[in-house]
């Protein structure tokens, strides 16, 4: 099922809008002000953010601009009050897929959201299985092999794979990494990538030594290739 982020300050506007989407088989996640809503769109991995422009901490508009920077293919619809064009218009600028201006039918809301995850389906977001030199390996079923055999893959292992097939041939940093995989409130130090990368490259590498997938990018981070 698509997993919902609502980042909304309002309560009720919060609740009431987790209800109606739970009703219709989303799965919901909340945040109440910006700066939980950008955390949360990096960490939970949702498959559409629904994002209000007025929030304490950091606002929307701020927040989709980051968004769009860390997870460019995520999709974001923009709430807004009436009458507040200027917020529509830049919240386009910034990369929004869409925007629905408040009050709004529920009905409507849900037809935006089917619509822009049809639109984006395919485009990004969290792979379900990744292949790669003889190695297959099944996110949904936490399963890996090489061949025949299983590859004893960790959760943070999981993780980090997919996160990397989401973006296959892109840079990723080290901080990109612990918050995507780790989250910010247990964040580790950069080392712990470091570390589970020597270990990721051990089982999926033919040659852990000389990796030819999980290639090290000097002084930014990690691609996979």
């Amino acid at each position: 099922m698509p997993r919902i982020l609502i980042v909304e300050d309002e309560p009720d506007m919060a609740r009431g809008l987790q209800f109606n989407l739970e009703a219709r088989g989303y799965d919901v996640v909340l945040a109440c002000d910006g700066e939980q809503g950008y955390r949360s769109a990096i960490a939970d991995h949702p498959d559409l953010v629904l994002l209000d422009v007025m929030l304490p901490k950091r606002d929307g508009l701020d927040v989709c601009r980051a968004i769009r920077k860390a997870e460019p293919k995520l999709p974001v619809v923009i709430l807004t009050a009436r009458g507040r064009e200027d917020d529509v218009v830049l919240g386009l600028k910034l990369g929004a897929d869409d925007y629905i201006k408040k009050p709004f039918s529920v009905a409507e809301l849900v037809a935006r959201i089917e619509t822009v995850l049809r639109r984006t389906a395919g485009a990004g977001g969290r792979p379900c299985r990744l292949e790669f030199d003889n190695v297959v390996i099944d996110f949904e079923r936490h399963d890996a092999q090489r061949g025949d055999r299983p590859i004893d893959l960790t959760p943070k292992e999981f993780e980090m794979l997919r996160y990397f097939a989401a973006r296959r041939g892109a840079v990723v940093s080290r901080d990109a990494l612990l918050n995507a995989v780790w989250g910010y409130d247990t964040m580790p130090n950069t080392r712990t990538v470091d570390a589970h990368i020597v270990k990721l490259r051990q089982k999926i590498e033919r040659q852990p030594s000389k990796p030819q997938h999980l290639v090290t990018v000097h002084g930014i981070g990690y691609k996979f290739v």
